[in-house]
């Protein structure tokens, strides 16, 4: 058995999307009479987030979550040169009273209440679609680090949380998430309804929070239940401006919904459970098939041991960096035919195989937001230049007459064996020159993915281009290196201070 399986209760494995069709006819009733009436899925997360312990970080989750906080924290120091970050900000200094108490990326001196501060830093982290993706898709880290980041801020000098034990709450955030998602057969797939880190990511940053304010199990059941009434939102605001807000909100909500439940609101005893007639979290999901959480010391082993993070390395939506790899091959093909530079008149023909995803299938993008959602923008951008890179997306860049006209040239082709699927998916560019030459290239698993994850190095080089604008670079050295070693610290002002 393996451990995706062994920290699930009962024989089916719910973390293989494949399996779920023949737990779909499992009805609530049946469950129950397996286990005592306390024994839900509800209660179970509860008693799972309040106690799990250190301990229970393999090296490897350690290794690896810490690798997603550097990440998270350099995406969302880029993000907040945006606009969309400087609007958060501004809706948040004008229309609430101040609250010196929690950091704020990118601007010294300014301090929000923690749940507003949750919000703009999650902004910032998603405010250039820059941040981490897991399988099943979503934004796993910028729903949970700002709200990890805002609490410590807020509890006192004598209680602040230990490096080790910030980390467990931060990966308890990310568990949570992956384990509601691999319950649907639906959730493996590129989303169609809803946004998925506006569904999980408020139940990942409450169970963050609520591990972090070491609620009791009652509490931590209710505190995912609350979030779970501040979850949800439509896929229709990709690629705008409030796509950004998505990540912000799950945040703060679920920070508030941890709040909240540690001053003794309650909510549903079975969101997370399936019961027929009465919709709890299976209304985002209509294929959702819970199962309860085994405690930690039953053996439960975190996804993120079995499953790395995928790490961008430009920004925008994850698909792109399949067709942008296989685009780039291309480019290097035809320097190499001609005379050492290529021209968008060379080209007669662009074809582009790609899964069938509406959202991401933009001809003729308008603003940086709708071109990082463009499979036709980020191939041909690839196939001009070598490469994608943040400058892509600036007016300059977007506005060029010869990228233009590589636009003009292209086709989509949705084949078959190419499914909406951030694990199954490939890209295929396809140039057919003037000539009459045909030059291919493909990608199957890009330089980032959690099959191929980006090395240290790399990553911290993502890092320190992310930060040097906005923080010096002794300041950008220290966090790297208070990160890397975070699980020794007694206490977390090492981090939060680099970061006022």
């Amino acid at each position: 058995m393996n451990s995706h399986s062994r920290g699930l209760k009962g024989g089916l494995a719910a973390t293989s999307c494949s399996k779920l069709e023949m737990q779909k006819h499992i009805g609530f009733s049946a469950v129950l009479k397996h286990r005592p009436q306390e024994e839900t899925v509800t209660a179970s997360f509860g008693r799972f987030i309040n106690e799990v312990k250190p301990q229970h970080l393999s090296p490897v989750v350690l290794q690896r979550s810490k690798r997603m906080v550097l990440d998270s924290i350099g995406v969302g120091l880029i993000g907040s040169t945006t606009d969309v970050f400087e609007l958060a900000l501004q809706h948040c200094q004008h229309m609430y009273a101040a609250d010196y108490i929690s950091s704020v990326y990118g601007r010294s001196g300014v301090r929000l209440s923690p749940t507003l501060a949750a919000f703009v830093n999650g902004v910032a982290t998603h405010s250039m679609d820059f941040d981490d993706t897991w399988h099943p898709a979503t934004h796993p880290s910028g729903a949970v680090l700002p709200a990890v980041l805002a609490l410590s801020d807020m509890m006192p000098a004598s209680r602040k949380p230990s490096g080790l034990d910030f980390l467990l709450a931060f990966n308890v955030g990310i568990e949570i998430q992956g384990r509601l998602m691999r319950f649907s057969n639906e959730a493996c797939n590129i989303p169609k309804r809803f946004h998925p880190p506006t569904v999980v990511g408020p139940m990942g940053s409450a169970a963050a929070c609520a591990r972090l304010l070491s609620l009791d199990p009652s509490q931590c059941s209710h505190a995912l239940a609350i979030a779970a009434s501040l979850a949800g939102a439509p896929m229709a605001n990709a690629a705008t401006q409030s796509k950004p807000l998505h990540i912000g909100n799950a945040s703060r909500l679920g920070l508030e919904a941890a709040l909240l439940a540690s001053r003794g609101l309650e909510a549903s005893p079975l969101v997370l459970d399936a019961v027929a007639g009465v919709a709890g979290f299976n209304a985002f999901y209509e294929d959702y098939v819970p199962q309860s959480l085994d405690t930690p010391n039953d053996g439960h082993a975190f996804l993120l041991e079995e499953q790395d993070m995928g790490f961008k390395r430009f920004p925008a939506h994850l698909g792109m960096h399949w067709v942008a790899d296989a685009a780039a091959s291309v480019h290097k093909l035809l320097v190499g035919v001609g005379p050492g530079k290529f021209w968008s008149d060379q080209v007669q023909d662009i074809l582009l195989r790609v899964p069938r995803s509406k959202y991401i299938n933009r001809p003729f993008p308008e603003s940086e937001h709708e071109a990082r959602h463009s499979f036709q923008f980020n191939a041909c951008s690839a196939l001009l230049d070598g490469e994608v890179t943040v400058q892509s997306f600036t007016p300059w860049a977007m506005s060029r007459p010869e990228l233009h006209a590589l636009l003009d040239r292209v086709r989509l082709e949705h084949p078959h064996d190419n499914p909406a699927n951030f694990n199954q998916m490939y890209g295929e560019v396809q140039v057919t020159l003037v000539g009459g030459d045909i030059l291919k290239g493909r990608c199957d698993t890009f330089y980032g993915h959690w099959r191929n994850p980006l090395t240290s190095e790399s990553l911290r080089k993502k890092f320190r281009s992310n930060a040097e604008l906005v923080l010096p670079s002794e300041k950008i050295e220290r966090l790297i290196e208070v990160v890397e070693k975070l699980e020794k610290f007694e206490d977390c002002n090492d981090l939060l201070s680099q970061l006022h």
